[in-house]
């Protein structure tokens, strides 16, 4: 479909978007016996959200592709282009509670994260993408979640994660593209060889803390049961200068139930600085600070399914409507850039474009991505 009938459709959806920039008031204004707490519960909503704008499927903007030495989920050139010959490995990492998992192992070396809700609508959990970098360890891991039948579709990686909930273990066995060679996990009723995981039990955590796992150990995995080689990562824009429109945004805070995430920008860096609940939020391996050179702002419909997702809790599965279109707001500079993701095939890259399905350009480097629910969360944004 040209780009003009895709350009008519996403001016639609700006139509439609101002009813959920209504509801987002800052999109229209620029070893132990401890037990894990259990978090303060969001009520269940009383309605199911709509999906996704109603719009026909059609194909995302093609950009130009990349230099073979070029890393397609940072725009990077790589020293060795070899490490690009390989599969992506995407990583569960948890995020809550803070005093047993943080800081996290291995954040800093990941190319993207995805952090989203948990079920509940309580804290969040982050999924972190490798390719072009081999941390020694990543954790602590947990287990997946509905976003993560779909990210692996995305960005073509081996998935690496403790275990799954009943439910969601049986829908991650029936989809075909993913079951039963690119997802490494306890739960799903095989014997996993090479056994990609660990445990680390030095710290005086809970004994559902101490799991962890690297790049290596995965792809390792994933060659035994026969996915390997360079994946078609073709899609994202990058630039190392920033495009023109961009709106002054130094500070951003995503008011996550249980947990606040922040980002301040560092001009002498040109990147995103992160911090969690008000402190510093580092990376064990090397104590520096987290840090991005895009945080994307993702607007995606969730909600509640009918998969229990842990009973002790009385809280369900929640699923993320990752596909088609929807509002998107891109940092990168210092600068705020307002547009709309899209994903149209369930193996196209995720992009974000103006309303003219033009790409706007990530800054070169990583990217960390916040997705939250298209209604009812309030995304703080100061110049």
């Amino acid at each position: 479909m040209g780009n003009s009938r895709k350009a008519g459709r996403l001016r639609r959806l700006a139509r439609r978007g101002a009813l959920v920039l209504l509801i987002v008031p800052a999109l229209a204004l620029a070893g132990c016996a401890q037990a894990t707490p259990t978090p303060t519960r969001t009520p269940r909503p009383t309605h199911t959200p709509v999906p996704t704008a109603t719009v026909e499927p059609t194909a995302t903007p093609t950009p130009t592709p990349l230099p073979e030495n070029v890393n397609p989920l940072t725009g990077e050139v790589v020293e060795d282009s070899s490490v690009l010959d390989r599969i992506p490995v995407g990583i569960k990492v948890s995020n809550w509670p803070p005093q047993y998992v943080r800081p996290q192992a291995g954040i800093n070396s990941a190319d993207i994260i995805y952090e989203h809700y948990n079920e509940g609508y309580m804290a969040t959990r982050w999924t972190a993408i490798y390719l072009s970098k081999e941390p020694e360890r990543v954790g602590p891991v947990r287990s997946c979640r509905l976003i993560d039948l779909h990210l692996p579709a995305i960005y073509k990686f081996a998935m690496a994660c403790w275990g799954f909930s009943d439910g969601v273990a049986q829908i991650a066995r029936d989809t075909e593209d993913l079951y039963p060679n690119r997802i490494a996990s306890y739960s799903l009723g095989e014997e996993i060889a090479p056994d990609p995981f660990f445990r680390d039990q030095t710290r005086d955590v809970p004994l559902e803390h101490t799991g962890y796992t690297n790049p290596e150990n995965v792809r390792a995995w994933a060659e035994a049961h026969g996915y390997t080689g360079r994946q078609d990562l073709s899609g994202m824009v990058f630039s190392e200068d920033p495009p023109e429109g961009g709106v002054p945004a130094t500070y951003i805070r995503i008011p996550y139930q249980e947990m606040d995430a922040e980002w301040r920008y560092d001009e002498a860096s040109g990147r995103y600085l992160r911090w969690s609940d008000g402190d510093v939020h580092t990376d064990f391996l090397d104590g520096e600070q987290l840090s991005a050179a895009n945080v994307i702002v993702l607007y995606v419909p969730h909600w509640e399914t009918d998969i229990m997702e842990d009973a002790h809790n009385d809280v369900y599965s929640l699923e993320y409507a990752i596909w088609n279109s929807n509002l998107a707001i891109i940092f990168r500079d210092g600068l705020r850039y307002d547009g709309y993701w899209q994903r149209w095939e369930r193996s196209d890259m995720l992009v974000v474009t103006d309303v003219e399905a033009v790409p706007i350009p990530f800054k070169v480097g990583n990217s960390f991505f916040e997705v939250v629910p298209a209604e009812g969360l309030e995304v703080v944004v100061e110049p």
